[in-house]
């Protein structure tokens, strides 16, 4: 049974990502803080033959990750591939960031995957599973505004490389999808003060059909990290 869980599911990568998946003939455990958005979702998919489960879980919040995701484990098995997707970002200067919105990004972009793998691996370990990290190219670049971003992204590689090491011997795999900027509704978030022209990043449709392509590469190999940048380059 091919169960995929993607965090960030109701929008952006995470919903191209759920779209592509189910008409893949994956099933789904779907992950986000706004429901409504995912059951809309759920609906616009009905229309194939896979089966979509719905999680509402803030990963800001640690309490609630660990409820939700033993929740999801107990309702609907453990899944073969973990996505974790969701991510926060925030420009301004590094050492003017308020303390809180610097936990909170290193909260959600790292800490939750933390979290939500130490939940999800020990129960893989019985039949093995393919973790995917959604990284970015801020992990090995530095970026004005955006350190704290950059240095979350950095940790997850890390972490990522780490978790491999370790889980090779449970027939365990992990891997990053490193991007460059990608059209989603990120850059329209409040936290974001950008004016980027939009039209020349990457599509969320392409990416979403590279994770596919990552999660169906076969158990005896793996693709460590792949890299997806703009043709123009940075912004």
């Amino acid at each position: 049974m091919k169960l995929a869980l993607i965090t960030g599911a109701s929008k952006g990568i995470g919903r191209s990502t759920a779209i592509t998946f189910a008409k893949a003939g994956w099933n789904l455990i779907l992950l986000s803080r706004n429901l409504e958005m995912m059951e809309t979702l759920k609906e616009e998919l009905s229309n194939t033959q896979s089966i979509i489960n719905l999680v509402k879980c803030d990963l800001s919040n640690v309490d609630e990750i660990e409820n939700s995701i033993n929740e999801s484990i107990n309702k609907y098995g453990c899944p073969t591939v973990l996505i974790n997707n969701a991510g926060y970002a925030f420009n301004g200067n590094l050492i003017e960031m308020p303390i809180k919105k610097w936990q909170e990004i290193i909260q959600i972009n790292l800490s939750s995957i933390f979290q939500i793998c130490s939940l999800i691996v020990p129960q893989m370990r019985n039949n093995g599973g393919l973790i995917i990290n959604v990284s970015s190219h801020a992990a090995y670049n530095a970026f004005p505004q955006w350190g704290a971003y950059c240095v979350s992204k950095s940790a997850l590689a890390m972490f990522t490389k780490c978790l491999r090491e370790e889980e090779r011997c449970n027939s365990i795999r992990a891997c990053t999808i490193t991007l460059g900027s990608v059209n989603t509704p990120l850059w329209e978030s409040k936290s974001i003060n950008s004016d980027f022209d939009r039209s020349s990043m990457l599509s969320s449709t392409n990416v979403s059909n590279a994770i596919l392509y990552i999660a169906e590469q076969p158990d005896s190999q793996l693709i460590e990290d792949i890299t997806l940048m703009p043709a123009g380059g940075a912004f």
